[in-house]
């Protein structure tokens, strides 16, 4: 009885043996030959010959950074100067030519007890400007946390007015023909009066009960506002008294989870001829009439960041940080980029015949729009790079998470 025992559970060992490694795959020592790729790890960097090289002309320090709350704060321009902001308050004006300081504001700088730095269990990141940086009818526009506009006179820096909002404003502030748009957090798009900031018109639209943390910045042009909302919408009004012209639903919340559902339009709109772009969250891209809003194409491509546009295509990353080239006439993928998933890409910029992201590790990734081949890479920001990027002429303005502010050009090899 005991022999026979013992010859079955021999027996047996041998065919959970036999049958593969995979019933114990689970076990952390064992790693069979078919052990998949890890599906949360960044994709590592592969080498390739550079056909290019970034040049930096100078750097700034601009603040204390970023901070920890996800901020996206772009860099702008105005004439002779580069305006640039951190999470904390921190606001310099800088010659785009040379990177000399001409202004810094600290007027937004919140207070805190001097004890608050002897606290070291307060962990808390007092980061508060969410919005920006947005310049216009010489001003300098930031939104907050606190669901503040805070406006400052681009020649020196000093106090011009704020309008509180009551909701946190996470998009840029934009300046056009008098007014300054911006939306807040709780699906509101404001036209504010320039000279004071008194409210000329508010557009309400619903908020789901689950959302991202962000929101669409609006774009202006021929006396209409474009604007995308976290409930798949995308809705152009007129910039006179917000009355809406056409409404597009970009994506239809699905699924039985609210996670599922989660549909927001955070892309700015990208509006070029009789066009614009946009895309959803777990959505689609689609190409709109810029006239009744009726769709001309659409893809399958999941996204929250800004568009892109160069040799008449539109890219896109997606939630998975490969890039794509979609031809703005047909819809049809050109080509796709697959070397930087998972790397938490920036928002792609296209100009000249290049595209270029940043990245979480801090690199700076130079493609070429015609084919997408990797042409270049230089390490700027070992926090990172999540922010949108400003090209001036044939300078490419770049803000790293760390607060650092870098003028670039890219030179042939």
């Amino acid at each position: 009885m005991i022999r026979d025992l013992n010859r079955w559970l021999v027996l047996s060992a041998g065919v959970l043996l036999l049958s593969g490694c995979s019933w114990f795959s689970w076990l952390p020592w064992v790693d069979g030959d078919d052990a998949s790729e890890d599906l949360t790890a960044p994709a590592e960097l592969i080498k390739f010959e550079h056909e290019i090289k970034l040049d930096r002309h100078w750097k700034a320090s601009i603040g204390q950074g970023l901070g920890q709350k996800y901020l996206r704060l772009s860099p702008a321009v105005v004439a002779d100067r580069v305006v640039a902001a951190d999470g904390y308050g921190i606001v310099e004006a800088r010659d785009r030519f040379t990177g000399k300081r001409i202004w810094q504001s600290d007027a937004l700088v919140e207070d805190r007890s001097i004890w608050s730095f002897f606290n070291i269990m307060d962990r808390t990141d007092p980061s508060f400007v969410s919005g920006g940086v947005g310049v216009g009818g010489g001003l300098v526009l930031l939104g907050t946390t606190n669901g503040e506009v805070i406006a400052l006179n681009i020649g020196d820096g000093s106090d011009a007015w704020t309008a509180n909002l009551g909701s946190e404003v996470l998009s840029v502030p934009v300046v056009r023909d008098g007014s300054v748009y911006t939306q807040t957090i709780d699906g509101r798009l404001v036209a504010l009066d320039q000279q004071d900031g008194t409210v000329r018109w508010t557009y309400d639209n619903q908020v789901p009960i689950l959302t991202l943390r962000g929101t669409s910045s609006p774009v202006v042009q021929d006396d209409i506002v474009y604007a995308g909302f976290a409930n798949g919408k995308i809705i152009a009004l007129r910039t006179q008294n917000g009355e809406p012209i056409w409404e597009h639903r970009v994506m239809l919340p699905e699924g039985r989870s609210e996670l599922d559902r989660i549909v927001d339009v955070d892309t700015r709109p990208l509006v070029s001829g009789t066009a614009v772009f946009i895309a959803a969250y777990q959505g689609r891209v689609k190409g709109l009439s810029k006239r009744d809003g009726r769709p001309r194409w659409e893809k399958n491509i999941s996204s929250h960041l800004d568009l892109a546009e160069g040799f008449g295509q539109i890219y896109v990353v997606d939630d998975e940080d490969i890039i794509s080239a979609i031809d703005q006439q047909t819809g049809e993928v050109v080509w796709t980029q697959e070397s930087f998933k998972r790397r938490k890409l920036s928002p792609p910029i296209a100009f000249s015949n290049y595209l270029v992201v940043g990245d979480e590790e801090g690199y700076l990734h130079v493609i070429a729009q015609r084919d997408g081949r990797l042409l270049g890479r230089r390490k700027l920001d070992g926090d990172g790079i999540r922010s949108s990027m400003l090209v001036v002429d044939t300078t490419l303005f770049v803000v790293g998470n760390s607060g650092g502010l870098h003028a670039l050009n890219i030179e042939l090899k």
